[in-house]
């Protein structure tokens, strides 16, 4: 029987990848048939985890047919798993450009968007996918993931406005264009930076010998131009703590031994724990979150949820 690039793709499905690459070289190509043949082909190469060779030949079908929507999500699951992340979020757009997307190429692509800070493009994709799939559960997992993250860069942007706020508190008085007199009467009232003299209040210094309402008026403007004030005070902004997973006082752990390859895990989590040599819920327990996320491409939809996995087992990281 002659073979054809359906037959072939039947035999690729099946496992049969011998008789399907011996297939294929027999298959005489045309321009029709190029693009398929080369998919074929790398699909091939790519279960015999031959994965750069296999990353050039879908490379070249995207270059035949641009929208070829497996070689993009093929591709784009091998970018991901090179650390990658701008090439594969590109190869994900295209195979959801395509239309009619597997849901996990549209998920997968939500998780580059949250990892790079697009928030919103990854919850637009996550509802999308809840949309077709109301019971979605990864999705739906993600999208919680994706919603507290919200939260998080609230609390990242609070922390970055404080510690600038502080810096500038710790600026001299000598740094701002002020009048000799006025810097001599701060300087004698041991006033040496912007912290200090917010701390003080206009009857404290016009109490001061020779300090007048030149001065004053000076210091005041210079203050306005900062949005700051005479006898302000400062709180530090508050930084919302959130709980993490952590198992009941000697309660012994439910499953040490469990392997993570039995966990409901993202293929990226896993990926990000074997690289850290962590097999086993035991091995996880043992490593703290600061050390996770020293691991490339680990984000925090990752973290949300291994810390999701322990809950269940009644353990939390170190």
């Amino acid at each position: 029987m002659v073979a054809t690039v359906e037959s072939i793709a039947g035999l690729v499905s099946s496992g049969q990848l011998e008789e399907a690459a011996q297939a294929l070289g027999a298959v005489d190509q045309t321009d029709e048939n190029r693009a398929e043949i080369l998919f074929l082909r790398g699909f091939i190469q790519e279960q015999r985890f031959d994965r750069e060779t296999a990353w050039e030949t879908y490379r070249q079908v995207l270059e035949i047919e641009p929208d070829h929507r497996q070689a993009a999500f093929r591709a784009a699951l091998l970018a991901d798993m090179f650390g990658d992340d701008e090439q594969a979020m590109s190869l994900y757009e295209t195979c959801i450009g395509t239309g009619d997307a597997p849901a996990n190429a549209v998920i997968n692509l939500a998780v580059l968007y949250e990892e790079s800070g697009r928030l919103d493009d990854a919850k637009r994709c996550l509802e999308n996918v809840i949309a077709t799939y109301p019971n979605h559960r990864r999705a739906r997992s993600f999208l919680r993931s994706v919603e507290s993250a919200y939260g998080m860069h609230f609390d990242e942007k609070i922390i970055h406005d404080h510690e600038q706020r502080s810096a500038l508190l710790d600026t001299p008085v000598a740094d701002f264009e002020l009048s000799v007199r006025s810097r001599n009467c701060l300087r004698q009232m041991s006033i040496r930076t912007l912290g200090d003299l917010l701390r003080t209040t206009e009857a404290e210094l016009l109490s001061y010998k020779n300090f007048g309402e030149t001065s004053l008026n000076e210091i005041k403007v210079m203050l306005t131009q900062k949005s700051l004030s005479l006898g302000q005070s400062l709180c530090p902004a508050e930084t919302v703590l959130r709980p993490v997973a952590v198992p009941p006082e000697g309660r012994p752990s439910a499953a040490p031994n469990k392997l993570i390859s039995e966990l409901e895990l993202s293929v990226r989590s896993r990926r990000c724990l074997q690289a850290l040599g962590i097999h086993t819920l035991g091995d996880l327990v043992a490593r703290s979150e600061a050390e996770l996320m020293t691991i490339k491409n680990f984000g925090q939809t990752s973290m949300v949820e291994i810390k999701e996995q322990l809950a269940l087992y009644g353990m939390g990281l170190r």
